[in-house]
This record gives structure tokens, C-alpha cells and sequence, in this order.
């Protein structure tokens, strides 16, 4: 909050954001023989991008599997059981926002 020249108390919307700091997991040197995990948070751009991301990732690399996963709301988190599945069952995952 600040207040104008006027006087009047103006509000900055923008607010702050507080986040911790997170590194990346390594890159796959290789992709061939890997499992490929495709995770969709169900909005209707991501879908269409990440299928066909997929398919011309799967033209170019022979994985050992390609699994499509769906979270159950692009609004919230994966569920931990879902993310746990995924790390359980894959070696690389490719997700996106298509908006």
C-alpha cells in the first residue's frame, strides 16, 4: 500500500511472491530404451500440445514405454499418490501448459 499525491492510499495488486529456491533433475543423456511419462493437467491446450509433442518424440526415439498420465484438476496439484506412481514407473516426464 501507498499513498498518492493526493493523499488517497492506493493498493499495489501485484502482492509478493515467496518461493523456495528448487534445482532441476538432471538431463537423460540417452532416451532411447527409457520410460516416458506424459503428465496432462487436463486443460484442454496441454492436451493437444503434449499428444503431439509425444508423437513426434516417439517418431524420433525408440522408449522403452510411453505411459499418458492425467492429474485430476489443472486448478491443483498432482496428487502425491500420482506423483509417486510416476517416479515409481518412468525414467523422464515431459508435462506443459498450453494456454
Amino acid at each position: 500500500m501507498q499513498s498518492g499525491s493526493s493523499g488517497m492510499r492506493v493498493f499495489d495488486p501485484r502482492g509478493g511472491v515467496v518461493a523456495a529456491a528448487m534445482h532441476c533433475a538432471p538431463r537423460a543423456k540417452e532416451l532411447a530404451g527409457k520410460r516416458l511419462a506424459i503428465l496432462d493437467n487436463t486443460k484442454w491446450n496441454a492436451n493437444k500440445l503434449l499428444r503431439g509433442t509425444r508423437d513426434k518424440l516417439v517418431a524420433q526415439e525408440q522408449f522403452g514405454s510411453v505411459t499418458y498420465y492425467r492429474k485430476e484438476s489443472f486448478s491443483s496439484n498432482a496428487a502425491p499418490a500420482l506423483i509417486d506412481e510416476i517416479v515409481a514407473n518412468n525414467d523422464v516426464v515431459l508435462t506443459a501448459i498450453g494456454d
